[in-house]
């Protein structure tokens, strides 16, 4: 399969987090106000026209979505990195990526919430499935017919389900969700099949690394830690985060560390020293040398840069 136009890309009242970025159940609705279902689906054109179609920057704590463009056109925001799209698309949006919306009013298709909680619960085994729970992924569909209309077809019924609230629908739900999943694991698979025992052991062990730093890159951790955690030593998962992930173990967990300084200094008027508190750093001026040894500015030059470049 081509996947030269597959584009891994590094949700009333909102609930503020503690580094100001705001988080929402569904986007305008507080985040303790989410129906209880595990799903929820609505049109694009039911939310974006309340907020005359533009979705400010936003992230959802537990929250798993899907963007099904089918018409018109959409500016995509994430992580401060901008892209157009028009359908039909796809945009899948894991939980606590900061991300925000621009509709042209002509806007068709659908969103899809997932609670990310029961979402892995019920998501098959199948090599890098999971993989899509983690990644935003921006997926233009013009070159891919069957794939665009089987995705259609399978929202389509998932939405009449939600709707209608028949018998066996929870069980009707969780199979379409998974033949969704199926249709856009394919859409992302390699040309070939999966690699040899060995390297698909290290695949799970760099993506259950990834989860761990996801959860621990504010402690600040020594890599010792992780590879005890993964039932390794430290000189094997830097092998492996090399191999799988183009950068050692340390470089990992600093480019999720850089990655968060990024989201507050873009999307928050927090301090720098405040920045520095909220990701671990005890030394403010520590974080400024660390921030710009990697990015080649200093904390508040970026968001300078930043703002500008939305503007």
């Amino acid at each position: 399969m081509d996947n030269s136009n597959i584009y891994p890309v590094s949700k009333g009242q909102a609930h503020v987090s503690t580094g100001g970025i705001p988080t929402y159940a569904l986007y305008g609705e507080a985040a303790g106000s989410a129906a209880a279902d595990w799903a929820h689906c609505e049109t694009i054109q039911a939310r974006s026209r309340l907020h005359n179609y533009r979705i400010e920057p936003h992230r959802h704590e537990k929250l798993f979505q899907i963007l099904h463009l089918t018409g018109g056109a959409a500016d995509v925001l994430v992580d401060g990195q901008s892209r157009n799209l028009t359908g039909p698309s796809v945009v899948t949006m894991p939980p606590m990526a900061v991300h925000g919306y621009a509709f042209s009013t002509d806007v068709t298709g659908s969103v899809l919430t997932l609670f990310e909680s029961r979402l892995t619960q019920v998501m098959p085994a199948m090599d890098g499935m999971r993989d899509l729970l983690r990644t935003v992924r921006i997926i233009p569909l013009h070159d891919h017919d069957e794939a665009a209309g089987t995705l259609a077809a399978d929202l389509a019924a998932l939405s009449a389900e939600f709707a209608n609230h028949r018998a066996g629908g929870s069980e009707a739900l969780q199979a379409r969700v998974l033949l969704i999943f199926i249709t856009l694991h394919r859409l992302l698979s390699t040309r070939s099949e999966a690699g040899s025992g060995a390297g698909q052991r290290a695949h799970l062990h760099a993506l259950r690394f990834r989860e761990l730093v996801d959860k621990e890159f504010r402690s600040h951790r020594p890599i010792a830690f992780y590879a005890s955690r993964l039932g390794l030593t430290s000189p094997h998962l830097n092998r492996i985060c090399r191999e799988q992930l183009g950068d050692t173990a340390l470089g990992v967990v600093h480019q999720r560390l850089l990655l968060e300084a990024k989201r507050y200094l873009t999307f928050t008027a927090l301090s720098a020293k405040e920045i520095a508190l909220l990701l671990g750093f005890e030394d403010p001026a520590y974080f400024a040398r660390f921030f710009k040894q990697k990015t080649g500015l200093p904390p508040l030059a970026f968001r300078a840069r930043q703002q500008n470049a939305i503007a």
